[in-house]
């Protein structure tokens, strides 16, 4: 009689890159600091074990907009494996950050070599193209309310496995108008009423209630 055996452990990508060999370093940024640049060259992908990271990007002309937002569990710059030779936006710190940098060369080696790795790393892509899909829809059919409700509520990992992170980072008003799309006196007058309703607190840093789910899901 042959035992069956039990169920299949999940796929642990934070124990599966410490043990990985080859050009891996762990690295740490403070709030603020640039992980990579614009139009650096792309060699190498990395991943969060820590923290928040925003994506900007600067046209031509200056302007300067947040494409994204990053957070625990997340990769970035994995536009190299694509062929993307240069960087094609700004990923800064937006809180004390811990992150594995993997050489590009390394990581098209897992995913030829580990079958379990490889399926993450699709599931990630796929998750993150779902993401910028309803980023798309939020920027184009959304109000500035709204938005600012759906980045607060994603900044504390809201619709993520594991628990919300009630507290967030401290983080200015004129970060979140860059986010958002907005001005600062908009991002202000939502707060404050964001507030006054119980959505969410101050203390010490950003309380944000699950409650605030309402402002998204009404008419």
């Amino acid at each position: 009689m042959i035992a069956k055996s039990g169920p299949k452990a999940p796929f642990d990508v934070k124990v599966f890159l410490a043990k990985a060999n080859g050009g891996k370093k762990v690295l740490s940024y403070r709030n603020d600091a640039s992980i990579f640049v614009q139009g650096d060259t792309a060699d190498a992908i990395y991943y969060i074990q820590k923290g928040k990271v925003k994506l900007t990007v600067v046209s031509k002309r200056g302007k300067e907009a947040v494409v994204a937002l990053l957070g625990e569990g997340d990769f970035l710059g994995e536009g190299c494996l694509a062929g993307q030779g240069f960087r094609m936006s700004t990923a800064v710190a937006m809180s004390t950050c811990s992150i594995i940098r993997l050489q590009k060369k390394d990581v098209i080696r897992l995913l030829h070599e580990e079958p379990q790795f490889s399926e993450m790393f699709v599931a990630h892509l796929l998750s993150r193209n779902i993401k910028i899909e309803e980023d798309l829809v939020d920027q184009l059919f959304n109000s500035s309310e709204k938005r600012l409700a759906r980045i607060l509520l994603l900044l504390a990992n809201f619709g993520k496995e594991g628990k919300p992170e009630e507290v967030i980072p401290k983080m200015s008003q004129e970060t979140l108008a860059e986010i958002v799309g907005t001005t600062r006196s908009r991002v202000s007058f939502f707060m404050n009423r964001f507030r006054k309703l119980g959505f969410i607190e101050y203390n010490g840093g950003l309380k944000i209630h699950s409650s605030l789910l309402n402002v998204i899901l009404r008419d």
